[in-house]
């Protein structure tokens, strides 16, 4: 927890704001409370607190107002919404415009004081992060010339030193961790659920892993191998009862921009936007993404792991050693899918972004059938689905003369960052699912003694 730190709490039900400065104060906190939305500004530009406790619903000025205008004076506030009566567009428009997160009444302090302590060293790792630019910045400038001047010195050393052919590094390399930079907030429908969702990306601090988290009941779901529920037509994670479906294409994303750390606000599962990863590259690209002072240490692969049968028309998947993450799969179907293959090296996002992302979703007709009869595929439309019948794509025009291959090399990106660390190594994969990569992952980690 951050000592001292000074927290604004605002609520015009004098019971609940005594309750609350109480609890801060138990705690080290020191408090000052506003009962309004106009003296809550006039006490955060008097008293500039760390962080914010504001109900929503407010006389004269509502409290989403209130996080506007401060959000203008204060980019970096901190500000944790409450409310008795909310909603979760509510909740969604709050989080939009800059809150940390949004707490339900009746409610429950050991929530809130987890929740403000993640709000304060959110705003914290901020402030330090653009000191630490400003530094940089400031120092740019002064060096600049040196360095030419150096390099005009040293032309002959540094055409010798200039490394040649890459050598394979066995063990843990060290990578600085990553969250982004702000919260952020998206709309859609789940596939399997067929439910409107929204999705609410906040940031979190360092050592704290990829977590899931209800919206109804703030049941935490760590997006990592151990919590894997369900490897059936997509991969969903599950903490007790609640589970968290169809988490690869997010996941995905998530390993291309290495994020270390983030906290998925969710119904019950992940929205499948168009089909594709691009609207979640989208909205990690407008929160921004900062490094942590924290290192992660990268699994480079030491040797070849494999699973399945690796015969010419087998089912399989293995890992080999290699100076960077990459996947060569191949799809080996009857028509209408038959034959593709494609390789992808992962050399940063903009590679991901423009070869894998964009691939959909595909299936066949008569599973979909099938599938909804199970009540499954919900929120598989025309527009989010590339659909097969015996004769090809009956529905869209494909994005890539193979996407349906790209598609599996994106599903299994995101499986493999379920150790929510980066992978150093080499995948070749043959008609293999969710299921197969998993069981890779599991093994990786078993005889690596993870």
């Amino acid at each position: 927890m951050v000592a001292k730190a000074k927290i604004l709490v605002v609520d015009d039900e004098e019971g609940v704001l005594k309750s609350v400065a109480g609890v801060l104060e138990d705690e080290g906190y020191e408090t000052v409370g506003a009962r309004d939305g106009a003296e809550t500004l006039v006490r955060y530009q008097e008293e500039g607190p760390d962080a914010i406790v504001l109900d929503i619903w407010l006389p004269g000025m509502d409290g989403i107002e209130v996080l506007r205008q401060i959000r203008e004076i204060d980019p970096d506030c901190a500000v944790i919404m409450i409310s008795g009566h909310g909603t979760i567009s509510t909740a969604l428009k709050a989080v939009k415009l800059g809150a940390f997160d949004f707490i339900e009444k009746p409610l429950s302090m050991d929530v809130l004081l987890m929740t403000l302590e993640k709000a304060l060293e959110h705003r914290r790792l901020k402030l330090e992060s653009k000191r630490i630019k400003k530094l940089l910045d400031d120092r740019k400038e002064k060096t600049a010339r040196s360095r030419v001047e150096q390099r005009q010195r040293t032309k002959t050393t540094q055409a010798s030193s200039k490394p040649g052919t890459s050598t394979l590094h066995l063990g843990l390399e060290v990578l600085p961790q990553r969250t982004i930079t702000q919260s952020m907030v998206l709309y859609g429908t789940g596939l399997h659920s067929g439910l409107k969702t929204g999705m609410i990306l906040l940031p979190l601090p360092p050592d704290s892993g990829i977590i899931f988290r209800t919206l109804s009941d703030e049941t935490m779901v760590p997006g990592h191998l151990d919590y894997v529920k369900s490897t059936d037509f997509a991969t969903s994670v599950a903490n007790g009862r609640t589970m968290i479906g169809t988490v690869e294409h997010l996941m995905a994303v998530l390993h291309a921009y290495h994020i270390s750390n983030l906290l998925i606000k969710i119904n019950q599962e992940i929205p499948i936007m168009d089909g594709s990863a691009g609207d979640f590259c989208r909205i990690i690209e407008e929160a921004g993404v900062e490094e942590q002072g924290a290192g992660q240490e990268e699994l480079v692969i030491d040797r070849r792991y494999h699973v399945g049968d690796e015969a010419p028309e087998g089912r399989y998947i293995f890992i080999a050693p290699a100076d960077t993450f990459g996947v060569r799969f191949r799809l080996n179907s009857p028509p209408p899918i038959g034959r593709q293959e494609y390789t992808f090296i992962m050399d940063g996002p903009e590679s991901f972004k423009r070869e894998i992302a964009p691939a959909r979703t595909f299936g066949l007709l008569k599973d979909a059938e099938k599938l909804s009869k199970m009540g499954l595929a919900g929120g598989g439309h025309l527009h989010n689905v590339i659909l097969l019948d015996e004769t090809g794509v009956v529905n869209t025009e494909l994005r890539f003369p193979d996407e349906l291959v790209r598609h599996k090399i994106l599903d299994l990106i995101g499986d493999m960052y379920l150790l929510n660390r980066p992978i150093k190594g080499m995948i070749t994969a043959q008609m293999t699912g969710h299921s197969e990569n998993i069981a890779l992952l599991r093994k990786i980690r078993e005889e690596m003694g993870l």
